[in-house]
């Protein structure tokens, strides 16, 4: 049909003016759709100020489709409220266990120094465990040394050995701590293993782990990541543990996985230079709880009768303190940690991390720190497996530098040694990186050790960092051009978001 020429002229106008309307009101709605999500943001996020802050930027930045999507995935602190529920239930019972035949508490006064008496009093208050003395440390700051006095200790091993590690590789390393469990499930040990879903994903689905099933090695995936879990539980929360308890009676704890300094799945950055610390002493007790817990948590299985092992103390010991953290619990526990260490410093402060985007308040308390004429030094990696996290570090060299802290960028590898000293008296032997993602979305563990035989033996381990490292001179870094200074203080923006 030929429809007249008035007609099909109004048809043709009516058509124009809807193919304008339709963009404007896709336009009214993504509009109206980030209001609605920034209103989610403010009222239901459990992040700081700072971090509901980014969040609002990136969604009135980018479409609102894809903001949505990531905000419902990582934006909030969600464990699940049945796995919280699932948690307490279980760190009450595990607690009450473990409480029962806990050997009798020293004072503090006779453990730690009073100077350091609030930052035992605070990790006890936050983390659930007391100091305790009596305790032969060893620091190993080479992978090989680490992976070999634990496979002495597995094939020493009379009644079970339990290691929970973020990332276990079937690489040589790993195939020598499988072997060591495999003879030692055949002597009759009770042989557990529990690695993170992610990041063992690789080993997770590995003929090793089909190999250490079938021979009595119990393998387990913890915090299992699937499309169920999706719709229920943040999918990056990662347990980022790194400990092992042999016989109830020695323990490991520090920033090592189970795999070699070339570290198969990056080893662009290898070396990775990582610090362990194997305890002899009642602290053991207090990582088999942790594992206990992890393990109940992931299996459903109790092993708590474990717990009435009791460590003896070894005399004239060193002071140690545990504390795990994760989003189970009150996970402002690690960040008050640090924060009040720094402040308790007098004369000397060495920090290293392989990954540095703190918060305002650990950057401010660092930044005081070292206006206090306290030399302050951070050591970090030159070259980082994480480009957008580097950036994000870098951006606070220059407030760091005006404070007078002296940065170090370790040449040698990937510097993965997460360490605290302070005033060769203190030390921090942790899992957790100094950024949000440990603070606040990680399952960690961290050793405090009041004892300055131990401290000088970690600040000469951080002095050879630094040995092989090159300063930040703060004029050049002040000099560096427009390009680096926007890519940085853009990615220091998104920081509250790493």
């Amino acid at each position: 049909m030929d429809w007249p020429l008035a007609a099909r002229g109004n048809i043709g106008h009516t058509v124009s003016i809807m193919s304008g309307a339709i963009p404007l009101t896709l336009v009214v709605c993504e509009f109206a759709l980030k209001v609605v999500l920034a209103g989610v943001i403010v009222v239901r996020s459990r992040g700081t100020p700072a971090v509901r802050l980014a969040w609002l930027v990136v969604v009135f930045a980018v479409p609102v489709v894809g903001v949505g999507v990531a905000f419902l995935l990582v934006g909030e602190v969600r464990l699940g409220r049945r796995r919280i529920e699932r948690y307490r239930r279980i760190s009450e019972r595990i607690g009450a266990q473990a409480a029962v035949g806990a050997p009798r508490a020293q004072p503090l006064g006779e453990l730690v120094p009073g100077d350091y008496r609030q930052i035992a009093y605070l990790a006890e208050t936050v983390g659930g465990n007391r100091p305790w003395g009596g305790h032969r440390l060893d620091l190993f700051g080479e992978t090989d040394r680490f992976i070999q006095s634990l496979v002495d200790d597995i094939d020493r091993a009379q009644l079970h050995c339990h290691l929970e590690f973020y990332i276990f590789l079937a690489d040589p390393s790993g195939l020598r701590v499988a072997q060591a469990l495999m003879a030692a499930a055949e002597r009759g040990v009770a042989c557990r293993l529990l690695v993170d879903a992610v990041g063992s994903k690789v080993f997770l689905r590995s003929d090793l782990r089909r190999t250490l099933a079938g021979r009595g090695v119990r393998v387990v995936e913890a915090l299992a990541a699937n499309v169920l879990r999706m719709a229920l539980a943040r999918v990056d929360l990662r347990n980022h543990r790194k400990l092992a308890v042999i016989d109830g009676r020695i323990g490991y704890c520090g920033s090592q996985n189970i795999a070699d300094a070339q570290f198969a799945i990056k080893p662009k950055y290898a070396p990775w230079v990582d610090a362990m610390v194997r305890l002899e002493g009642p602290a053991a007790r207090d990582l088999q709880v942790i594992f206990v817990e992890d393990w109940y948590l992931d299996t459903d299985e109790s092993i708590d009768d474990v717990l009435t092992i009791v460590p003896p103390a070894v005399a004239d010991g060193a002071a140690v303190q545990i504390m795990g953290t994760g989003p189970d619990a009150y996970n402002e526990a690690l960040r008050q940690l640090m924060e009040v260490s720094f402040h308790a410093a007098r004369e000397e402060l060495i920090i290293t991390t392989p990954y540095f985007v703190p918060d305002e308040a650990t950057a401010a308390a660092l930044y005081t720190t070292a206006r206090r004429g306290v030399e302050s030094t951070l050591v970090v990696p030159a070259r980082n497996d994480s480009p957008l996290v580097a950036a994000a570090s870098r951006s606070y060299y220059e407030k760091l530098l005006d404070a007078g802290v002296a940065i170090h960028e370790y040449r040698h590898g990937l510097l993965h040694a997460k360490t605290v000293t302070l005033d060769r008296r203190l030390a921090v032997v942790t899992t957790a990186n100094l950024d949000r993602r440990s603070f606040e979305l990680n399952f960690e563990v961290s050793m405090v050790v009041y004892d300055t035989d131990f401290a000088s033996q970690l600040r000469l381990l951080q002095k050879s960092y630094l040995d092989g490292s090159t300063p930040v001179d703060p004029a050049a870094w002040r000099r560096r051009g427009w390009p680096r200074k926007l890519l940085q203080n853009t990615a220091g923006m998104l920081g509250p978001l790493l």
